[in-house]
Formats: C-alpha cells, structure tokens, sequence
C-alpha cells in the first residue's frame, strides 16, 4: 500500500509540474494548406509554439512546453482566438472552419477554464456598448472615479458568477480579474491625458483620490507585468510624453534607435523597478528594432542592448531568440550539421566540401509564396550561378512522403540537392537556423568551407543577395536583377505583441 501510494503521488507531482500541452482539435472544411500555430500571448517578441498541419478532413494534433499557465493564442488562416492553457493539459478545439474564431469549441482539460473565458467575454460583449468612454472622459474627476469604479464592480461581479457556474481553477479567474485591473487602469490613463483637452482646462491634473486608486490597483505590480500586456501599455502611455521630449533632445544626429534612447530614458526613471524596465525596454525592442532587413552591424548593436539593460532572465532569453530568428546564426559561423536525406533515404548535409559556395533555400509545400513567387526568381539565379556555385533546397514538411512529393512538383529540372530535414519545423537543422513558418520560403549563402557568408533573404531579386552571389562566384549578374515580393505573414509589423499598442517613438 505504501508503495503504491508513492507512486500515486510521483505521478501527480509529475502532471502538475509538467508544461507539456498535448493538443488535437477540427476545423471542419479546413484546407491541408493552412496552419494551425499557437503562440504564449503574454511574453515579449515571442514565437509559434507548435506550427501543425491540418489534414484534408480538417484534422490536427501535436504538443509542446507551455512556458506558463495563461492566456495563449490559436492562429489559423489568418484568424485568430485566445484560450487559457495549462501545462500539463490535454485539450481539444473543433469547430467550422468559416465560422472560426466566431464559434469553437474547446473540450478536454481545458474545457472548464475556457467555458470561464467564454461567460466573461460574452458579458463584456453586451456591456462594452453601454459605456460611453467620450461622456466619461468629460465628467469631473470626482464623477468619473465613481463612474470607473461601478464599471469594475459590474464586471467583477460577473467574474465571481461566471466561476460559481463554471468551476474554473483559481489562476484562471486571478487572470481574468488582472485582466480588469489593467483595463481599469488604461481608462484612467486615457482620462488624465485627454480630460483637459476635452473640457478645454489645459492645465487639469489629477489630484491625490485619483492617484491613491491607482496605487491601490497596482499592489499586484509584479504579476500584471509579467502576465497582462494591457499592463505594460498602460505603463508606456504614462512614459509618452516625457520620452518624446527626452528624444527630441538625444538624438539630434538621427543615428540613434529608438530602443538606445530608451534605454537611456529608463536610467533616468530612478522610480521604475528593473523588472518594469525590462519588459518596457523589450516590448520597444520588439517593435521598434527587430528587423528581417538589419544590417549585421545593427543587430550586433541590438543584441549588446539586449545583453546590457535586461536582465530578467526570461525575458533576455525571448528577445534573444526573436534576434536569432530574424538575423539567422552570425557570419562566419560553421553550418549546422543536422541530420538531411535525400529522396532515396541516403543521408546528406548542406556543405558538400567541394571548394564552391552553396545557396541554400528552405522551402515548405504549405507556403502560399513558394511557387507563385520564389521558384521563378530561382530558376534564373539557378542557370546564372551554377557553373561557381552549389545549391541546396531544404525540405520543411511534416513528411518524408510530402517532401518527395513537392521537390518532384516544384524543383524537378532545377539544378541542385533537394533534401529532407526529417521532423520538418521540429528537425535540429530548422531549430539551428531558427526557421519558423512565417520564415520561408527563405535563403542564406554558405561560403566555399561551408560556413556562414550573409543574412537571410527573403527575395532573391535584393541588390545585396546578388551582389553576395557576385562576390562569391566572380560572375556579374544582370544590371536589372529579378525582382520577387514575398509577403512573409510574421514579417510584416505588429505581427507580435498583437495586443500592445504602438511604443514611444522618436519621430
């Protein structure tokens, strides 16, 4: 018996303490080329957690680490919805396809908690619509106090029966009631910046009642920041018109980011604790200065930012790898060796040691840009290059089978070593070069020792790819290089972060 109850207890220690979220779900009408992603909707410049295929009924599955308890988004087809996820949880989503993220259906561990979401929003659905934000803005503060605080017991109120009828756990309705903190909390910023303008008394401030609530509602400071990005906008907004003037006088030469200077602007908030500061820096970082087109000398300059003023660790670990993903690993580094096959089984790699440079191209057959515009921009650079330069193209699908498949479809009669890094997004060599599925179809050049000789590309017709492949070859492209526009999902701003408005900015 003692025995038995050890292992009992092993086990349950073992599930709560486990981040694995083991997902299935439906999406009647779904198409095999869509995806279905889901990605930690409280973190800084975070990425997919999971990128599944959906089979030709509408069908998927997978798993993946939960980095905390929380609200996580789910993407598919260009729509989004949010669930609260644990570790440890077994979940399953359905619904139609057309009416997703309008009506799903989540069943499973996670059922309870979401039922809970789904009561709460369905009553801030029908209460929003009464709140007259111009009308509240106007009224004397004494008025709008009492106003915002009717407005957080509604809700409240709705918090506490909607867990009575749902049962959820206890994290999920403390998220919920966070949730109404940080929202109360951005109603008040919005009053003390835009009340004297509206009642035309430029000189309003706020007076000691309407500070002492705000101070009463951040007592939880730490956990709002970490867990609510309303939180973290709140703070920015607070932080704007200070900023703006400070950047005005910084950067008069133009040459400095907006992250530098707001680095600098924090060292000067001696009233801000460093976990504030860290995640306001990185959420400038995040959305002001990670780009797919930085130089190498920018990014190094960004990342010695991210290494100097963070230091939370978990939030230097997300920027850091946000970096790693948009610039690729560093010039002059060695290859990955990750494991390659061939359509025959035979193993490969990317490098074949035959003294030539090597273009690689990681590709998937669920990418809308592959064939419409890469392969035809290929096929020239191809027949241009191919007596100085070798070329690799890196099959990311979910199977072996897939991947014979599309090379013969798409590659057949190009030159080069059409290969598999079985696992697809989940291969070593994917994880090596940091490509997600917003990332491809993607390129990088390999040097003649095999080693890293650029950046990533995402358009082969770029002056600095050709003049690369110039470099390298000792040929000269046309003077009208080919030009292809591949509009990558997650490369277009604002794509991360989705819930934060735009930070300071120095313009």
């Amino acid at each position: 018996m003692k025995t038995y109850f050890l292992v009992f207890l092993f086990a349950v220690l073992a599930v709560s303490c486990s981040k694995k979220v083991e997902v299935s779900g439906n999406f009647a009408g779904g198409s095999p080329l869509e995806r279905v992603e889901i990605i930690e909707a409280s973190g800084v410049g975070t990425l997919p957690l999971i990128n599944m295929g959906v089979d030709s009924k509408g069908s998927f599955s997978g798993s993946f680490d939960a980095p905390k308890n929380g609200m996580y988004l789910i993407s598919y087809a260009g729509k989004q919805a949010m669930v609260y996820l644990k570790g440890g949880q077994k979940f399953n989503i359905s619904g139609q396809a057309a009416n997703f993220p309008q009506q799903f259906t989540v069943t499973g561990d996670a059922k309870k908690n979401n039922d809970f979401i789904a009561e709460t929003v369905k009553f801030i659905q029908e209460y929003a619509p009464k709140i007259n934000m111009q009308e509240l803005i106007t009224k004397d503060e004494a008025a709008f106090l009492k106003g915002v605080e009717k407005i957080k017991t509604d809700i409240g109120n709705n918090i506490e029966s909607a867990a009575k009828k749902t049962s959820p756990d206890s994290d999920a309705v403390q998220w919920k009631k966070d949730e109404l903190i940080a929202s109360i909390l951005s109603v008040m910023a919005q009053y003390e910046t835009n009340h004297g303008m509206a009642t035309g008394n430029p000189s309003f401030k706020v007076t000691k009642n309407f500070l002492d609530l705000e101070k009463k509602l951040t007592t939880d400071h730490d956990r709002l920041l970490r867990n609510q990005p309303i939180f973290r906008n709140y703070l920015l907004g607070k932080l704007t018109n200070g900023f703006q003037e400070f950047a005005a006088a910084q950067n008069k030469d133009g040459k400095s980011t907006s992250s530098e200077i707001f680095a600098k602007y924090l060292e000067t908030k001696k009233d801000l604790s460093q976990l504030t500061k860290d995640y306001l820096l990185a959420f400038v970082i995040s959305s002001q200065d990670v780009s797919p087109n930085e130089s190498p000398e920018r990014a190094e300059s960004i990342n010695k930012l991210i290494e100097k003023n963070i230091k939370d660790s978990e939030v230097k670990k997300d920027l850091q790898r946000i970096q790693f993903v948009i610039n690729g690993p560093k010039i002059g580094e060695a290859a990955s060796s990750g494991k390659l096959v061939k359509a025959d089984g035979s193993t490969d790699k990317l490098f074949d040691g035959k003294g030539k440079p090597t273009l690689v191209m990681f590709y998937a057959s669920w990418n809308p840009y592959i064939s419409e515009a890469a392969i035809p921009v290929l096929k020239e650079v191809v027949n241009f290059y191919k007596s100085k330069m070798n070329f690799a193209y890196v099959n990311l699908d979910d199977t072996k089978e897939q991947f014979v498949k599309t090379s013969n479809a798409m590659l057949k009669g190009i030159p080069g070593t059409n290969l598999y890094a079985d696992g697809g997004l989940n291969s070593q060599i994917a994880k090596d070069f940091g490509i997600y599925g917003f990332k491809m179809p993607s390129f990088i050049v390999l040097d003649k020792d095999g080693k890293i000789a650029s950046r990533f590309f995402y358009n082969l017709g770029d002056p600095e790819v050709v003049s690369i492949l110039d470099k390298m070859t000792g040929l000269k492209a046309p003077t009208v290089a080919p030009e292809a526009h591949l509009q990558n999902d997650l490369l277009a701003p604002g794509a991360r972060d989705s819930q934060e408005q735009p930070a300071p900015t120095t313009k």
